[in-house]
């Protein structure tokens, strides 16, 4: 039996959500927190979707999210490093200077309560939090959008058990809780009623 929220629960083995961490996410994670020991990071690659996607992007971005008053340093220092890096970059910025560049960074602010967990020795994402960051941020997930962004999600909740109490909270967080649960509500029968 696998909880999948509050007082909620499904019949099935659970399947935990561990995305693969690549050798960049390790290093840049390891120099953020030797720079900014008391800040938090969650860092991760876009390529996180190509397991739920039909179509395969060719550009993926990693992500550095860290606390708000700290993007601005955090954007210097990966400059410092030689890093093509953007702080929440707007669909004009993205289409004029980010899908040329290779290996770009992409800063944005961490929200509080975000779910994260701890891979390999670093903090990165869970399912919960990049279905939903997907459906709240259409212009950085543009290549993940309309259907591709329906197999995604769909994809998802066949093979990982996914804690819809958790996600509802983050999306809550994000001020999307209801947009979330009826899209996901209308896209198939992915929630588990009790």
């Amino acid at each position: 039996m696998q909880r999948i929220g509050r007082g909620k629960f499904k019949l099935g083995k659970v399947r935990k959500y561990m995305p693969e961490i690549s050798s960049l996410e390790k290093s840049i994670f390891k120099k953020l927190k030797t720079a900014f020991p008391y800040a938090n990071f969650c860092v991760w690659k876009t390529s996180v979707f190509n397991e739920f996607m039909q179509h395969q992007p060719s550009r993926f971005f990693l992500m550095v999210e860290t606390d708000k008053e700290i993007t601005n340093s955090v954007f210097y220092f990966l400059r410092d490093l030689k890093k093509s890096v953007f702080i929440d970059p707007t669909k004009d910025i993205l289409e004029k200077y980010v899908l040329d560049n290779k290996d770009v960074v992409l800063i944005k602010p961490l929200l509080s309560e975000a779910p994260t967990q701890k891979t390999n020795e670093i903090e990165t994402v869970t399912l919960e939090k990049i279905l939903v960051d997907l459906y709240c941020d259409e212009i950085i997930f543009s290549a993940q959008q309309g259907a591709e962004m329906r197999t995604i999600y769909k994809e998802a909740f066949a093979k990982y058990t996914i804690n819809q109490s958790k996600m509802l909270r983050y999306a809550s967080r994000r001020r999307k809780k209801e947009e979330v649960y009826r899209y996901v509500s209308k896209i198939s029968n992915l929630w588990q009623h009790s």
